[in-house]
C-alpha cells in the first residue's frame, strides 16, 4: 500500500509540514484584522490554512488510494480558497500586496506538491 511513499507518519510529510507553517503564517496574518471581521474573513482564512493540512493528515491515515486522492483534492480545494480569501483582503486593503506575495507562492508550491501526489496516487490504482 502507498502510504505516501516513504513516510511513517504525516508529521513527517513535508507537503504536510509546509501547511502548517501556511496556518502559522496566516493566524499571524489575521490577528491583525479588525475585530468586526472575527467572523467573517478571520474565521474563513484560519479555518481554509487549517483544512490544508488537516485534509493532508486525514488522506495520510486512510488505507483506500481513492478515499486518499479524496483528501488529497479536498486539501487542495482549500489551498485555492485561502488564496482567494487572501486576495480578498488584498482588494479591501486589509493587507498588502507585498505581504502576501510570498504566503501565495508558497501555497502555489503545496497546490503543486499536493497535484503530483494525487497524479501519483492515479497512477498507482490504474
Amino acid at each position: 500500500m502507498v502510504n505516501e511513499f516513504k513516510y511513517r507518519s504525516f508529521r513527517e510529510f513535508p507537503v504536510w509540514k509546509e501547511s502548517i507553517n501556511i496556518s502559522k503564517k496566516v493566524f499571524e496574518l489575521s490577528k491583525d484584522l479588525p475585530r468586526s471581521e472575527d467572523y467573517g474573513l478571520t474565521s474563513q482564512l484560519r479555518r481554509a490554512a487549517n483544512s490544508v493540512s488537516a485534509n493532508i493528515a486525514e488522506a495520510f491515515g486512510r488505507e483506500h488510494l481513492k478515499e486518499k486522492q479524496n483528501f488529497y483534492r479536498i486539501s487542495r480545494g482549500s489551498a485555492y480558497e485561502l488564496q482567494s480569501h487572501l486576495i480578498y483582503g488584498t482588494e479591501v486593503k486589509y493587507f498588502s500586496r507585498d505581504k502576501i506575495n510570498i504566503l501565495d507562492e508558497n501555497i502555489d508550491e503545496i497546490i503543486h506538491s499536493l497535484n503530483k501526489i494525487i497524479k501519483t496516487l492515479k497512477n498507482y490504482n490504474t
